[in-house]
């Protein structure tokens, strides 16, 4: 049996293997085998051709953000001189061979030799539309980024290439990156596997990137659960401006509820974070699960208009597509997060002398007016929203 790590034992590794103490066990062989026999998956086209692609700069030199979505789950973040990539994927196939298993319906959003320098790369976890072993040797040899991962991960890509300059680290620890940035692993509920006999054995993780400009949470893989990890997130490592959230491979709920979010739990996600923005990902690339190839994208915009999210606050992108972020958009965003959630003004009353009583124990007095105590304790502070 296939060993990653040894370390001592944790509050979430028993010795053996990794494990989520506010999360839920990954579903059992079993389970997979009665998915596959009963499972309905639509049929995806073979070729879903972006209209875009991208040919980054070098570099960008000031404190905005230029995100470059490449497909399902792989980003490019180019701020303060970093090119950072978010576990990228060039393989045809995500499968442990490369003759069968989920093959790409479109091309990466950036060609592989039209990156820019690649500092660093990060790798959440080792399922394989995560850690493609091809792509980080292809890397390593054309640009020799640092590779940072969870624990036990490094011996995967160390076994495939010893040129991989992998770097592996444990949940809460900060990681200090080019351009003034830095990345600090996080726990989310998901899980880990490269075959049948590996399960948890590597660690999994979501990070948070700080920037001059602000923090971003990415999610690569998660659950909803009951939110614990996205109601701690800002708690413990501060406002976040933006949050890259997976929206697909959710169906069926009963097999994947507990290691994939629906679009729905993702805007549940990003309130409960508190970021200003949200970009997608983890969609329309490789065909995963039960649901159409456009249907996170459908279901996405129900669940923001539901919500009262703005379509620019919370975007999905196709590969190839940028999307490029200011300070000043992201203080706009803080702006319409504050209203929708200021408190509700107190409902109006027929008469002035209920309406005297019921305020006599706050104000002190009664008879006080409506426009000046209510108008002045229910302001918002534009200060407070831009500091955000």
């Amino acid at each position: 049996m296939a060993r990653y790590y040894d370390g001592p034992v944790s509050d979430h590794f028993d010795g053996t293997r990794f494990f989520d103490p506010h999360g839920a066990q990954p579903r059992s062989v079993v389970d997979l085998i009665r998915w596959r026999l009963t499972g309905t998956r639509p049929s995806w086209p073979d070729r879903w051709p972006s209209p875009f692609s991208d040919r980054p700069p070098a570099e960008v030199s000031d404190k905005s953000w230029r995100i470059s979505f490449l497909g399902h789950a792989s980003l490019l973040l180019q701020t303060a001189g970093l090119n950072l990539l978010l576990d990228p994927v060039w393989s045809e196939r995500v499968s442990p061979v490369s003759f069968a298993g989920p093959r790409r319906v479109n091309d990466p959003g950036i060609a592989f030799d039209a990156l820019p320098p690649i500092n660093a790369v990060l790798v959440s976890h080792c399922h394989y539309d995560h850690l493609d072993l091809p792509t980080l040797s292809r890397l390593a040899a054309a640009h020799r980024p640092r590779v940072i991962t969870p624990l036990g991960n490094d011996a995967i890509m160390r076994e495939h290439d010893p040129a991989i300059a992998a770097e592996a680290h444990d949940w809460g620890d900060r990681v200090p990156l080019p351009g003034d940035a830095s990345v600090t692993l996080i726990p989310v509920q998901h899980w880990s596997a490269r075959g049948l006999t590996d399960r948890n054995k590597a660690l999994w993780a979501g990070f948070v990137i700080e920037t001059p400009a602000g923090r971003i949470l990415h999610v690569a893989d998660s659950g909803y659960g009951e939110g614990y990890h996205f109601r701690t997130a800002s708690e413990r490592h501060g406002p976040l401006r933006l949050a890259i959230l997976p929206i697909g491979a959710y169906e069926p709920r009963w097999f994947m509820r507990d290691q994939h979010m629906n679009p729905a739990e993702a805007v549940q996600a990003f309130r409960d974070c508190g970021a200003a923005l949200a970009l997608t990902h983890h969609h329309g690339t490789f065909p995963l699960a039960d649901e159409a190839i456009d249907a996170p994208e459908r279901a996405l915009v129900e669940a923001t208009a539901a919500a009262g999210i703005a379509p620019e606050q919370f975007r999905a992108l196709r590969p190839g597509q940028v999307w490029q972020i200011d300070p000043a958009q992201t203080a706009v965003a803080n702006m319409q997060r504050a209203w929708r959630k200021r408190p509700r003004p107190v409902n109006v009353v027929s008469s002035a002398a209920a309406y005297s009583a019921a305020t006599a124990g706050r104000t002190g007095r009664s008879g006080s007016s409506t426009s000046s105590s209510c108008g002045s304790s229910r302001r918002l502070s534009l200060r407070s929203i831009l500091s955000r």
